[in-house]
């Protein structure tokens, strides 16, 4: 590296040990630096995350601002070479770029020489993907220089002459040869030697499956490694972990950041606390009006709440800002579907791709609007596109489930709704699809299993008891039948919200008829009389308390056993579904 460069960068790594935020002067310093050194060497995004980071930390005296980065004999003798292809490299023409840099020594040159050979790959490769093939046939073109890059890097790798940046991009190319393991070494090393720069740390995450990957990783004891740990927390759904690590930033003295803001609403949004993130979102478009970047998070949210004019002033107002953004496409995608037209959804999505084939998000929508167009080959590939993205992207393994589930293909239904179940042991939409599985399968005992656990997690859909009783009415288990509705109707109504649900009168009706064969006159009609409420039930709910009439008139007495039903029997408990007592079920509050 030369002695001048090597003390630049042992101050650049000498960072504030982890979790130790009490020079933030010391940070803003530290990232500005970076950024400068991120955008020499054409790292654009890098570069951005640090500014915005600095941005956020109050401003140095001129007196402390970080000295120019020192200039070593092979800096001053590629200089002119440097200057000139950097301006190319900005201009995108990278082939021309890397041929005024063959030869140059310095590691900055180097490192712009071998990136622009890089990026000049992807772009070919991007190019023949939108003109030859559809997005969808995407995968079959790869980038032609990888393979020499990949050789004269590691020459220089086991020489050791590659700085931090080198070994970021030594690591990039690694993975794109989806050589994952040596490509986490390489990134591990690169957080080493240059822990601020941001690109190491991101692609270390997109390479992590799970929390057992990251306890085996040495990573550099630096408070960059807190910023990473918040995100890869989001990425892996362990998104306690990730709020807790975020507040703790914010306290430290972050709390103007518009990536941490930005952090925060997405990870709310994974927890499917949609107001919080709606809230959130708001707040960072008042702050930063013209960011592009999270947006299409935000209009998933506004599409599950059916919030058509909000969906349609994000889509406007994004349109103004840049059209040809991935992110705005998504959004207007988004709209259309609200809309219920799916044509031009999926055209919108695919507009996508075209700008970036190698976006996650556009291809699960994708395949969700090709699901609604009956599609399902085209769906089937949009999944599969978007797991070869990111295999820790849980709606691509859900929608690849759903699929099959149509084409009533269960074996592979439970594959993928497993996969998705992984990624979200606590999503009770997984846990249901997985018993609606087990249940074509007859596999009924597993089957319990899933709808009892769906229940406990807490069911977003309501649906689960109901699927629960249904499955003990086939196995004539009467009781355990008549407590998973009593349940649900308690549930149902505890809402405060009465939800059109249909089988409210079918839990009535099986309560009816349930209590009728114990006896029990009294509950038997003021379940009839609930049935009456709804048109489904209302004849039988008459019969029914015809019939009770009667008996009473004949002088049947009613049971007096009346506290059977109200307890789960122990019997349940055996067939590995947990017991929980239940009070009696009041119906006089039940106002359907």
């Amino acid at each position: 590296i030369g002695r001048a460069g090597a003390m630049a960068v042992a101050a650049m790594a000498a960072a504030p040990g982890g979790g130790d935020f009490s020079d933030l002067r010391e940070i803003k310093k530290q990232l500005l630096s970076v950024a400068e050194r991120s955008r020499e060497r054409g790292l654009q995004h890098s570069g951005k995350w640090a500014a915005e980071l600095a941005y956020s930390l109050e401003p140095l005296p001129l007196s402390e601002l970080p000295p120019p980065p020192v200039l070593t004999e092979e800096d001053a003798r590629d200089l002119d070479a440097y200057t000139l292809a950097k301006s190319y490299f900005d201009l995108k023409e990278y082939d021309r770029a890397a041929y005024f840099l063959r030869g140059c020594k310095s590691q900055k040159a180097y490192f712009l020489y071998m990136y622009s050979r890089y990026l000049s790959g992807e772009k070919k490769k991007d190019d023949e993907t939108v003109d030859s093939l559809g997005p969808l046939e995407k995968g079959q073109v790869k980038n032609e220089a990888l393979r020499e890059l990949r050789v004269e890097l590691s020459k220089k790798h086991k020489a050791q002459e590659l700085d931090g940046f080198g070994l970021y991009l030594y690591g990039v190319v690694l993975r794109k040869l989806d050589l994952v393991k040596e490509a986490i070494d390489v990134f591990v090393e690169a957080a080493h030697v240059l822990p601020l720069h941001w690109g190491a740390w991101l692609e270390l995450c997109n390479l992590i499956t799970d929390k057992e990957m990251l306890k085996f990783l040495s990573l550099p004891d630096t408070w960059m490694k807190e910023f990473f740990l918040a995100h890869i927390y989001t990425e892996l759904q362990l998104i306690e972990e990730a709020l807790q690590k975020y507040q703790s930033l914010i306290d430290a003295g972050f709390s103007k950041s518009t990536y941490i803001i930005s952090q925060i609403a997405v990870a709310y949004h994974n927890i499917r606390d949609i107001d919080k993130a709606l809230s959130i979102f708001n707040e960072l478009r008042k702050q930063d009006p013209y960011r592009i970047e999270n947006m299409d998070t935000f209009s998933n949210l506004l599409y599950v709440r059916s919030m058509k004019p909000e969906l349609s002033y994000l889509a406007h107002n994004l349109c103004e800002i840049d059209k040809y953004r991935v992110e705005t496409c998504c959004v207007i995608g988004n709209y259309y579907s609200l809309r219920s037209q799916h044509e031009k959804a999926a055209l919108y999505f695919q507009r996508a791709l075209k700008l970036n084939p190698r976006y996650l998000g556009a291809w699960t929508l994708m395949g969700h609007e090709y699901m609604e167009m009956k599609n399902t080959s085209a769906a089937i590939q949009a999944y599969r596109h978007a797991i070869e993205v990111n295999k820790r992207d849980y709606r691509a393994w859900y929608g690849l489930g759903q699929t099959y589930e149509i084409l009533k293909m269960p074996f592979y239904c439970l594959y993928y709704y497993r996969r998705a179940h992984q990624l979200r042991p606590n999503d009770s939409r997984m846990l249901v699809a997985l018993g609606e599985c087990y249940e074509k399968l007859n596999q009924l005992v597993e089957a319990k299993k899933c709808y009892w656990r769906a229940y406990a997690v807490g069911d977003v859909e309501k649906m689960a008891l109901v699927k629960l009783a249904k499955l003990h009415e086939q196995l004539n288990e009467s009781e355990q039948a008549a407590q998973c509705y009593i349940k649900y109707i308690q549930d149902i109504y505890s809402c405060g919200e009465v939800v059109e649900h249909l089988e409210v009168s079918t839990a009535f009706r099986y309560l009816a008829q349930y209590y009728f064969k114990c006896k029990l006159w009294d509950e038997a009609s003021a379940c009839a009389q609930k049935c009456c409420a709804f048109n489904d039930t209302r004849e039988e709910g008459k019969a029914l308390l015809r019939q009770i009439l009667q008996l009473r008139n004949q002088g049947e007495t009613s049971s007096t056993d009346v506290a059977a039903p109200f307890f789960l029997p122990a019997s349940l408990s055996a067939n590995n579904t947990p017991t929980r007592r239940v009070s009696p079920l009041n119906l006089s509050s039940v106002t359907p």
